[in-house]
């Protein structure tokens, strides 16, 4: 699945398109109610708000055109008595009649009109509203500083007059620009704040849309099975209050997540499972698609045809997949949808790189960089940056790919960062906390309300119970503060055991009292060694000499922890660490060599830094080997996780007959890489390596 990851966003509000006509429909149906409503000489207060309910609850979303002939009905009958309050809510249902057609300009008007009777007339629910729909529309045309503006304004004006569901409306708008702009922690946070209010209030609709934007911040981050957990539990709550609008947007987040699954597969050549996904992708795409066809949805119907695109992409239909895309393109570009527009025009561009058509690829990889730059999407930068720095890599322009690459990393690793995964799970792990600890509080004052009054009962405590009791709870005093103890002293003991051995290993040796070796087929060995290090090491004095080392295998750790790499051991200032143990993955070769890179990428710099302050710094050489070897634990007393074989001793020789400042990977971690986009290669030829022999060898940047 090549889709650009912005093809997968599904704003919460949509709505269908729909011209200014009284409704055929509802000729039959409502001609007696025509008569009377539209009789204007006995406009009243219970007539306006029948209006407005027809207006708005009951045809904004289901049949838009009568919502604003309803709209208008109201507009005359509050103009007859100066009504300010019904004709500011029937400038705001018109101006989202011009909302949903993509007339962005003529919607402003009107919920500025709106905006301004409310402030005339001090109505502050009114004022919130109209500034958040104002909001809505900077947000479509990805104007995100003045959409974050008017949200936070509108805010700010819920929280005044308490109005939870306003501000619940608020967080989730807010943070859907956060995703689009790539901060993750930020969105996470702003939406679980309006997930909690939602469900204090009890507002189902508002529930189901908070769980899928939660859904898709797992989907940007590559938790997919998450994603699609999110997704269906939202599916459900949709079903049940009959959001057509919901259920399009969570089966289409559902075939966005099994896409990526099916993406992943094949990258590790398991096509039975990709097969499968695919499957699953292109059904809960097509049920999505239906839905948005039959309310007219143009977002939606954009986004269905750009993940329509991307399936005929992957089946290597490539004039499907750019019909499907340009259509989508067009649709976009007629309301207006800026970042859809980015988004179609980085996915053509990326079809003509598949194709080798570079010359067209460029032109349209660098309009959607420029697109996505110009309104600030980190999303769709990273992914055109990539595309522009491969299309330049094989048009031989070194400079321009270098630049791209470089931006390309830049955003990857704001969007990818340790640091922001992290954060995310953290804060959804910390809500998912609260509410238990608020349902466990709860249970526990039921409990203590209903032993308070068993204890006002109980009239017969005596002196000589007291004073048993009182031992009782001196016993017991001791008990817990003993379990307390022990308790903690567990947890540091399993904290020292997972500092020392991967954690499978640790509960074998745990549940077993020894854990045994086992035989790996494929693990790639990471071999660090600072050049020079005993002549610097005279240099420095003892403790400025540990302190260095530890700042580098500290920095090391991290990046091991990052990539689920084994950090194996330290012998002095060499580093070992392996990848593909001890639970075999796919990937871990190309973790690996990701992380390598990563190492000396941070000796580099800090070379570079304590040079220029006249300070000694390290000099580093990383060589990789990938194949079989045995692990296990050696020893009984200060033990130690280890592995052996030739593999071993084979990378030992790719770092030491590598450079200062390369990353030397064999021919054998090579052939598993050679294809990934990601890296370019520099073949050295056969080197010779001592006691191997002359080996092939490449430098991986």
């Amino acid at each position: 699945m090549k889709q650009t990851l912005v093809g997968i966003l599904f704003f919460s509000l949509t709505f269908a398109c729909f011209s200014q006509k009284r409704p055929p429909e509802l000729q039959n149906k409502l001609d007696s109610l025509w008569q009377v409503w539209e009789d204007t000489s006995k406009a009243d207060t219970l007539r306006l708000q029948a209006i407005k309910s027809f207006a708005w609850d009951g045809y904004i979303f289901s049949q838009p055109d009568s919502a604003y002939y309803f709209a208008q009905l109201e507009y005359d009958f509050a103009s007859k008595t100066n009504n300010k309050i019904f004709i500011a809510n029937a400038l705001n249902i018109q101006g989202a009649s011009f909302y949903i057609q993509g007339n962005f300009t003529d919607a402003i008007d009107y919920y500025t009109q709106s905006l301004k009777i409310e402030e005339e007339i001090g109505n502050k629910k009114g004022i919130a509203s109209a500034l958040n729909n104002i909001g809505n529309i900077y947000n479509q045309q990805s104007d995100f500083p003045k959409a974050i503006d008017y949200y936070t304004q509108s805010l700010n004006t819920y929280k005044d007059i308490g109005d939870k569901k306003g501000m619940a409306t608020s967080f989730n708008n807010i943070g859907i620009i956060n995703i689009d702009e790539g901060d993750y922690v930020k969105a996470i946070n702003n939406h679980t704040q309006s997930l909690k209010i939602r469900e204090e209030i009890g507002d189902k609709q508002g529930i189901a849309t908070s769980l899928n934007n939660i859904g898709l911040i797992y989907e940007l981050q590559g938790y997919y099975t998450e994603a699609i957990n999110y997704n269906l539990k939202s599916l459900k709550v949709q079903e049940e209050i009959g959001d057509k609008q919901g259920m399009a947007r969570s089966l289409n987040g559902i075939g966005v997540a099994y896409g990526f699954q099916g993406d992943h597969a094949l990258r590790n050549g398991n096509k039975t499972l990709w097969a499968d996904k695919h499957a699953k992708a292109i059904d809960y795409y097509t049920r999505s698609f239906k839905i948005l066809e039959e309310l007219g949805d143009k977002y939606g119907i954009a986004l269905s045809l750009f993940n329509i695109g991307s399936h005929y992409e992957d089946l290597n239909e490539i004039d499907k997949a750019i019909n499907y895309y340009t259509q989508s393109l067009e649709i976009r570009e007629a309301i207006g949808d800026q970042q859809g527009v980015a988004s179609s025009l980085n996915s053509i561009g990326n079809v003509y790189i598949y194709q080798g058509d570079y010359t067209k690829a460029l032109e349209y990889n660098q309009d959607a960089l420029a697109k996505a730059l110009e309104i600030g999407s980190a999303i769709v930068t990273q992914e055109a940056s990539k595309s522009l720095w491969e299309i330049n890599k094989k048009l031989g322009k070194s400079k321009a790919s270098l630049e791209m690459h470089e931006l390309y990393v830049t955003t990857r690793d704001s969007l990818l960062s340790e640091e922001n995964q992290r954060e995310v799970l953290r804060q959804e792990y910390k809500y998912e906390y609260e509410k238990k600890e608020a349902v466990a509080q709860a249970e526990q004052e039921k409990k203590d309300a209903i032993a308070a009054q068993k204890l006002k009962q109980q009239k017969i405590l005596r002196n000589g119970f007291i004073g048993g009791f009182a031992v009782v709870l001196c016993f017991a005093g001791v008990f817990f503060t003993q379990r307390n103890r022990i308790g903690k002293e567990k947890q540091r003991s399993e904290s020292l055991l997972l500092n020392i051995l991967p954690a499978e290993v640790a509960e074998e040796l745990k549940e077993k009292g020894e854990a045994e070796a086992r035989d790996y087929d494929m693990v790639s060995i990471i071999f660090t060694d600072f050049k020079g290090f005993t002549e610097k090491s005279e240099k420095l004095s003892a403790s400025a000499l540990v302190k260095e080392i530890n700042n580098c295998f500290k920095a090391f750790d991290h990046i091991c922890e990052k990539y689920d790499i084994e950090k194996i051991k330290t012998i002095g200032d060499a580093y070992m660490a392996a990848g593909g143990l001890p639970v075999p993955e796919d990937v871990s070769v190309k973790h690996t060599v990701l992380a390598a890179l990563e190492m000396q990428d941070f000796i580099v710099k800090q070379h570079q830094e304590k040079e220029a302050k006249g300070e000694h710094a390290f000099e580093m050489r990383v060589g990789i080997h990938t194949g079989p070897v045995v692990a296990g634990i050696v020893g009984v007393k200060k033990f130690q996780y280890d592995i052996w074989g030739d593999t071993v001793n084979t990378a030992s020789r790719m770092e030491s007959s590598g450079a200062v400042g390369k990353v030397n990977i064999s021919a054998t971690t090579y052939n598993f890489i050679k294809d990934d986009p990601e890296f370019s290669f520099e073949f050295r030829g056969k080197v010779n390596a001592k006691g191997k022999g002359e080996i092939d060898m490449y430098f991986v940047s």
